[in-house]
């Protein structure tokens, strides 16, 4: 009885993880710093911010935060409206060193980490995702709290006329 439910366990761990696979959010190929400068011109360009979502596609949690912001329409908006959004690799195979160096060692809050970054590439936040958390997912309140906080606009609000 021990070895079926054992047996069982490794058929359910297997199908998780390859189910975990499949889903690609991050691309190893990529060089972080380039894809950062690249971000900062944009959001100087468009008057926002850049968003950093610093993972893996190893990381179930990483997953659950790309499914969650996208399905949900008013993160997925407040999201689209104020950030250009960066999915940086942490892999085996890319580190992105250099990007974690420029960040500020966002590594050391573990995964999902997010970034928030200036028009000028000025680090403005880093964000525990862990913070977000609810139970098995995110926290609504939260995130939208947490993204509203980092806007442009809550930064450097309008003057009053």
């Amino acid at each position: 009885m021990n070895f079926g439910f054992t047996a069982a366990m490794a058929v359910i761990s297997c199908f998780t993880l390859h189910s975990q696979e499949a889903v690609k959010i991050y691309d190893p190929s990529l060089d972080g710093m380039v894809q950062i400068k690249e971000a900062v011109a944009s959001a100087k360009a468009s008057g926002k911010h850049v968003l950093i979502q610093y993972g893996g596609n190893w990381c179930s949690w990483c997953i659950k935060f790309d499914g969650y912001s996208k399905s949900d329409p008013e993160i997925s908006k407040l999201t689209t409206d104020n950030f250009i959004a960066v999915k940086l690799n942490y892999s085996p195979e890319n580190k992105n060193d250099a990007a974690n160096g420029y960040l500020g060692n966002p590594t050391r809050f573990g995964f999902p980490v997010f970034i928030i970054l200036d028009g000028s590439g000025k680090v403005l936040h880093i964000q525990d995702s862990g913070l977000l958390e609810e139970g098995a997912g995110y926290n609504k309140k939260k995130v939208t709290g947490f993204l509203r906080n980092w806007t442009a606009t809550a930064i450097a609000p309008a003057k009053p006329k």
